[in-house]
């Protein structure tokens, strides 16, 4: 059985690694907002398509610009 086991969210660390960010700067873009994220028991979580948003989001706005 071969299934393609995808992560549903990531953590603020692999999301990270996604970016080429250090892991600080994600938790500061997930304290302010620019980052979606929600919390789950103790931890932070970011499902894939938050990820996707912020880059798209980013796009915009240096075209933007």
């Amino acid at each position: 059985m071969n299934q393609d086991l995808r992560p549903r969210w990531y953590s603020p660390a692999e999301v990270a690694v996604l970016l080429g960010f250090g892991l600080s700067k994600v938790k500061m873009k997930i304290a302010t907002g620019e980052l979606r994220s929600i919390k789950d028991g103790k931890y932070r979580r970011v499902l894939p398509e938050w990820v996707d948003d912020y880059i798209r989001d980013q796009v915009e706005r240096q075209e933007a610009a």
